[in-house]
């Protein structure tokens, strides 16, 4: 049977328990996990899917085993998702293999849509093609939030007792939240993005390769189609001096030892914002930031997907007390769990995000890799070890 037509926004209730805003992996992680408790959800996002998204289509352990938890362990399987086998990290011009263990590789369309339709089955509803914003809290703190839902012409205001975003990097949901601040880091490199045809790279399936430069690097996994998914992160200068991200992308890869791609020229490519945020706090009144929103660090191997669905399942508990009863604790809870579960968590990254910007710094990890395999197996190993927060039943 075919899917049921979304509703008209008129036809929206105007009263829910909670309203998130992003579908997304976070946003319909969450959504699944509260409609699955009896929660009256409305997940809203302002695209259609499935849609392609500028990412690396690769799940960590750690994305995997949160998926677990929420009960959608078969999810990535059924959808056709790839084992991730090995990394092969090219550096200064030498490409060293290094055994990876238990990640797995989805396209982001593929993924996001059935995590949309996994929110949906579990009882939320489901708006796409429409626009949110969050109004200011009211005065005297009334129990709830305003959130305005725009979909075409036709708008309209609804109310949550508690709203979750994860709108991703450059979300404007939050028009009169003054006191949480995003701010860009100093030399925040651009994300850049597209897919190959099948034919364009001799790539093995569940092999991840890596090229890194002195302007950024380069990430090539074939997807559950067989297209090559292609991410990127570009440092502003690089893709100026270039001509584009598909100039970018055959320097980085000549770099790091890899075969020139041809098909890049020809490509469709997608441009993201900066990429590395914090934003502090990552809550106000009854309101959590989750995902991207709340703060994006350069992942290495598929650890963003497992920051943000972590994120997601880390948050339930709090979203359920908040429904009770919303105090400032909440919001001191949220800004220590999320440090706790995702801030610790991308420390490595960031700190290798940095390693990666010096030749001779980079030159060392390659030789690391190169001479001592296990090691640097061992390495990334500890970097997607599983970690769980505990979830409210």
């Amino acid at each position: 049977m075919p899917p049921a037509p979304e509703p008209l926004l008129e036809q929206i209730a105007p009263c829910w328990d909670v309203v998130v805003v992003g579908a997304g992996p976070a946003g319909a992680l969450a959504a699944h996990g509260l409609a699955s408790r009896g929660v009256r959800v409305l997940l809203v996002e302002q695209r259609h899917f499935p849609r392609w998204k500028v990412c690396g289509a690769c799940l960590s352990p750690q994305a995997l085993a949160v998926l677990e938890a929420a009960g959608l362990a078969e999810l990535v399987a059924t959808e056709g998702g790839i084992h991730l086998q090995q990394l092969h990290l090219g550096v200064a011009g030498l490409v060293s293999p290094i055994a990876l263990g238990g990640g797995r590789v989805l396209s982001r369309s593929r993924l996001d849509l059935a995590l949309l339709q996994a929110a949906k089955a579990a009882g939320a509803m489901v708006l796409t093609g429409t626009r949110a914003g969050l109004d200011a809290p009211a005065a005297g703190f009334e129990p709830w939030r305003e959130v305005v839902l725009q979909m075409g012409s036709a708008r309209r205001s609804v109310s949550a007792k508690v709203v979750l975003i994860a709108a991703g990097l450059t979300h404007r949901a939050l028009g009169g939240e003054a006191e949480i601040n995003t701010k860009v880091e100093p030399h925040s490199r651009m994300g850049a993005g597209c897919v190959l045809p099948e034919e364009a790279a001799a790539l093995a399936p569940g092999v991840l390769q890596m090229a890194v430069g002195r302007g950024g690097y380069v990430g090539l996994v074939r997807v559950e189609g067989g297209e090559i998914n292609l991410a990127c992160a570009f440092d502003r200068a690089l893709l100026q001096g270039s001509g584009g991200a598909a100039g970018a992308c055959q320097q980085i890869l000549a770099e790091a030892g890899f075969a020139p791609l041809p098909a890049l020229v020809e490509a469709a490519w997608q441009l993201t914002a900066a990429l590395s945020r914090r934003t502090r706090p990552p809550a106000g009144h009854r309101l959590l930031l989750l995902g991207d929103a709340a703060g994006y660090v350069e992942p290495f191997t598929g650890e963003g997907m497992g920051w943000a669905l972590t994120c997601s399942l880390a948050a339930l508990p709090l979203v359920l007390r908040g429904m009770e009863h919303w105090d400032r604790t909440i919001e001191t809870d949220w800004s220590s769990h999320h440090h706790r579960w995702v801030t610790q968590r991308q420390t490595f990254c960031r700190a290798l995000a940095q390693v990666l910007r010096h030749p001779g710094a980079s030159w060392g990890l390659h030789r690391l890799a190169g001479t001592f395999p296990s090691i640097a197996g061992s390495m990334i190993g500890l970097l997607q070890r599983p970690a769980l927060p505990c979830s409210t039943a």
